[in-house]
């Protein structure tokens, strides 16, 4: 084989590669965006295929896929919204299982502000507001919430709770010091982009209901590869043992 007719044999392999490759558009809550993108990356390499990711509440990214925005998949911080997706028209019925599991920490910009555990941190917090995600929109704001509350603390932080529409906005505020103290995703805390940016203790997952983040393949996807294949990669092993690695827990 002369050194031109292998060098076209290798430009049809990668041309054939191309003709398969699609592009997916993956709606991502918040406390997961990070991660993503690394993920994002190493499917990228491993498949040809192109994902875009989209972050936000998962309150908020599910109102928007049930108004009609073209996501082909949606890796949400719960279980509940990907699950109403699937029994709607708006999901694809079989295609939802849980990806990662996230777990709490209580953070702080100031080290001295945390303590050996969360429970004697929030017993010394400093006077100020304390930062948690919004309840109602993001479910790692409800599970800081009933952690609060089994630490008996809520009736006493609860007048100067502060909340974030996402846990990302949580971390941001928590991170640059205009709140002293607050819970964010331990995933973020533990992020090496972000390890000068925050002290933390873990929050235990005894105190609180299990935070099971859910993906969902959309209608709008039902027929795109590479959102069917990012999926798939989500639960390969070496993807399983990196989220292990970022701070979260796995099935």
């Amino acid at each position: 084989m002369t050194k031109l007719t292998s060098r076209l044999c290798c430009l049809l392999c990668v041309l054939s590669q191309n003709v398969n490759a699609e592009e997916a558009l993956i709606a991502v809550a918040t406390n997961f965006f990070n991660s993503a993108k690394q993920i994002e990356s190493s499917f990228e390499r491993s498949t040809q295929h192109q994902v875009t990711l989209v972050s936000g509440s998962t309150g908020k990214l599910y109102a928007q896929i049930r108004h009609g925005a073209p996501f082909d998949a949606f890796l949400a911080a719960d279980q509940e919204r990907p699950r109403l997706l699937e029994g709607s028209p708006f999901g694809v019925r079989n295609s939802r299982f849980t990806f990662a599991i996230g777990q709490l920490a209580l953070a702080s910009a100031s080290p001295e502000v945390i303590k050996a555990d969360a429970q004697e941190s929030l017993r010394q917090r400093p006077n100020g507001p304390f930062a948690i995600a919004n309840p109602a929109l993001a479910p790692y704001g409800d599970a800081s919430r009933k952690a609060l509350q089994s630490l008996q603390q809520w009736s006493a932080l609860e007048g100067d709770i502060v909340l974030g529409e996402s846990v990302g906005q949580t971390f941001a505020m928590v991170a640059t010091g205009n709140v002293q103290l607050g819970i964010v995703a331990l995933s973020q805390a533990m992020n090496p982009g972000h390890s000068n940016a925050v002290s933390y203790v873990r929050i235990s997952t005894l105190l609180h209901e299990s935070i099971r983040q859910d993906a969902v393949l959309l209608s709008h996807g039902k027929d795109n590869l590479a959102a069917r294949e990012f999926l798939k990669f989500l639960r390969v092993e070496v993807t399983q043992a990196f989220l292990l690695d970022s701070g979260y827990g796995v099935e």
